[in-house]
């Protein structure tokens, strides 16, 4: 859903050094969690499965595909047979749907769905089916007399579950667009609409009740086509900007998704339920869209989505939820040819038909290793990754290029040292102040980002304004972290 959050900040140029001694132990913590991280699945890496389309491959062939890659839950739209029989024993955590022309029947006939629990659920006892959704953006649907009915259908299908003995395996939830949000700019005052706050209230009662996440769709694809200045399309791809400065809590951001999902967290906060999860149902980008659709690229979305894989890996979390990964399910899988609307609309898979890739985020289990990275050319309204990830062994430091101005430098070091990494050796007093420069710092933050992130190609891009060597920058008491 389109979101106008920050779009209208006046950035902040000043250096975000973590001040805390918390943050520093939060980044230790998930570097440490951070090195086992590329040889297998990641549970909090998730994909939508929709099945608009009339060119899908089978679910047999879509089983083997997402085993091939660090993807550890599948999202459907509804139920799907064939793909939850095609799932069975593999691990693979499913989230099923109750369509929204099925929630008046779930709300007034407990029968209706417990019949729906058998035939969805206790039908594939062999697949891991872990949420069922009640509807899809409820709330803010066309039809809004679905809104009172979706928490006492939500309550039946949780009653059946919990009658069938599976009430604390199989949580029940209902997906959300960002319209829910009265307001979210900045992130810290984000309240819930007040339209349906009683609703929302009680909705999030329930969630408290049974531990089962509020599942949310946030998307800076949207984001940015309603504001398309160069330094909006950086931030939302997770790119180095300047960052935008919550005026509440003085709260510097560095990219768009985690200031949408902190508005969430504020709202839920400020209604009192601090301990209902966040799991983000979609999120994604168009890789091409009509000729009026700002941003819609293979270069944007492999940014995109590349950058937010690689942000979910790092375990560094948003400012307000330190520490650990939203469990985030990407916008999708396949292109649904079938869809209406704009051309982005049927354009955001990450496969094609043929299983091959659209375009590499590297999420095949084989191309997690470090990379070599080859670059590519941003224009100077579309900043981009480099290109696809290759199996071979990584270089082992990251430096700025020759003749890369104080301004672009300075411009990395605030957005490195924003994102929860450990720059105090580059404070007074600490092994790397000296020489005291930006060109000094930049090189050992800008090194420290590609080493603790991954060390995946666009982890060493900075905008054109990074390369890779061999040769060990370390000087004096000053070490890079590294090596080949």
């Amino acid at each position: 859903m389109l979101s106008t959050l920050f779009h209208s900040y006046t950035p902040n140029l000043s250096m975000a050094l973590p001040a805390t001694s918390i943050h520093k132990f939060f980044t230790l913590f998930t570097f440490l969690l951070h090195l086992s991280s590329f040889t297998s699945s990641q549970s909090f890496i998730g994909v939508n499965y929709g099945v608009v389309a009339d060119n899908l491959p089978a679910p047999e062939a879509t089983a083997k595909l997402l085993q091939s890659t660090a993807i550890e839950k599948v999202r459907m739209y509804g139920a799907d047979p064939g793909m939850i029989r095609a799932l069975a024993n593999t691990g693979i955590g499913i989230v099923i749907g109750a369509a929204n022309g099925d929630i008046p029947a779930l709300a007034s006939d407990p029968n209706f769905a417990t019949q729906w629990v058998n035939s969805n659920v206790l039908a594939y006892p062999d697949s891991n089916i872990i949420v069922i959704n009640v509807g899809n953006e409820v709330m803010t649907a066309v039809d809004q007399s679905l809104v009172p009915l979706c928490l006492p259908a939500m309550q039946n299908v949780q009653n059946a579950l919990n009658a069938a003995s599976l009430g604390g395996k199989i949580k029940v939830s209902t997906v959300h667009s960002m319209a829910v949000l009265g307001s979210s700019d900045p992130p810290s005052s984000a309240v819930f609409n007040s339209g349906f706050s009683d609703t929302m209230r009680s909705l999030l009662k329930f969630h408290s009740a049974n531990g089962s996440p509020f599942m949310i769709n946030p998307y800076p694809f949207f984001a940015f086509q309603s504001d398309t200045r160069p330094e909006t399309l950086a931030f939302c791809l997770f790119q180095p900007n300047a960052g935008r400065v919550d005026s509440g809590n003085g709260i510097k951001y560095m990219n768009m998704f985690d200031a949408q999902v902190d508005a969430v967290r504020s709202a839920l906060n400020a209604m009192g339920f601090k301990d209902v999860e966040i799991v983000v149902a979609e999120t994604g980008w168009a890789y091409k869209g009509d000729p009026n659709e700002a941003g819609t690229s293979i270069e944007n979305a492999k940014a995109y989505n590349g950058n937010l894989i690689n942000h979910l890996r790092s375990k560094v979390g948003t400012p307000l939820m330190p520490g650990k990964s939203v469990d985030t399910y990407i916008f999708a899988l396949y292109d649904e040819n079938l869809k209406p609307g704009p051309g982005s609309e049927r354009s955001f898979g990450l496969f094609k038909p043929d299983l091959s890739v659209t375009y590499d985020v590297g999420l095949s289990k084989n191309s997690q290793t470090p990379t070599t990275p080859t670059p590519t050319s941003p224009t100077p309204t579309t900043p981009t990754t480099p290109a696809t990830p290759s199996p071979v062994q990584a270089a082992g430091w990251c430096v700025p290029k020759p003749g890369v101005s104080d301004a672009q430098l300075q411009s990395n070091l605030d957005y490195v040292c924003s994102q929860g990494l450990d720059c105090g050796p580059l404070q007074p007093g600490g092994a790397c102040f000296e020489p005291n420069t930006v060109a000094s710092h930049a090189s050992y933050a800008m090194n420290l980002l590609y080493q603790t992130a991954g060390r995946n190609p666009w982890n060493c891009d900075f905008l054109q304004t990074a390369t890779l060597t061999s040769n060990n920058p370390s000087y004096n008491g000053c070490i890079y972290p590294g090596g080949v």
